[in-house]
């Protein structure tokens, strides 16, 4: 899962940054609506996190363009308006779910599962190829059973290939699903973690290879 916040305080979208990519739940944050329109026209994303109060205006007057942009996408209004009437606002302007800062951690995580697991598209618990399988609900990966010890950025590596197996996924897909917006990495960054990858999947016989297209990307493939 991969999430949209457009959160303006530094320091609170740092926080919940960490604390969800720690749960295996990718993040990236933007700090007002103009920003959030470019991030939804290149990245995809499972569920938004909209705080009301931005430099550019409300965040409930984004909620029309989100949705023409991503139908169907869950929106979670973050605010200080705790009042009933702040939240019937919210939900009368589209939103699906409405959380009061400050909140628990946890509890944000497990809302933002259940509204995952409520998409439209109905989409698949597990992927497997060869021995593999990767629960995408808990970004849990098993070989025959056994759990196999990925770090965050394998493991969204391994997500998005086993999600295209038998596909050449570009280069650029895979830095974006990787790397969270505005993150920082060396170009030859992601050939260390696939490489990485490609060791631990290979130790565990999960009868799977990852193939180099030269120029442009990387292919998850059951062993021949």
């Amino acid at each position: 899962m991969r999430i949209l916040m457009i959160e303006d305080e530094p320091e609170l979208a740092a926080a919940v940054t960490s604390a969800l990519r720690k749960r295996n739940i990718g993040v990236d944050s933007v700090p007002c609506i103009q920003d959030a329109y470019f991030a939804v026209s290149e990245w995809d994303y499972t569920v938004v996190l909209l705080d009301r109060s931005l430099p550019d205006g409300d965040g409930l007057t984004a909620i029309p363009y989100l949705r023409n942009s991503v139908p169907g996408i869950p929106i979670i209004v973050l605010t200080a308006a705790g009042e009933v009437a702040a939240r019937i606002e919210g939900l009368e302007a589209g939103a699906d779910d409405y959380l009061c800062k400050p909140f628990s951690m946890d509890e944000l995580a497990a809302r933002l599962r259940a509204l995952a697991r409520r998409t439209p598209v109905l989409q698949p618990v597990k992927v497997t190829a060869g021995f593999l399988e990767l629960d995408l609900e808990s970004l849990t990966v098993s070989v025959r059973g056994e759990t196999i010890d990925l770090r965050r950025r394998e493991l969204l590596a391994l997500q998005i290939l086993m999600q295209n197996a038998d596909k050449t996924v570009r280069r650029h897909q895979l830095v974006a699903h990787v790397y969270g917006l505005g993150e920082d990495f060396y170009s030859n960054t992601l050939d260390a973690h696939i490489s990485r990858l490609r060791g631990k999947l290979s130790q565990a016989n999960a009868g799977v290879e990852i193939r180099p297209v030269r120029g442009i990307g990387y292919l998850l493939c059951a062993q021949g």
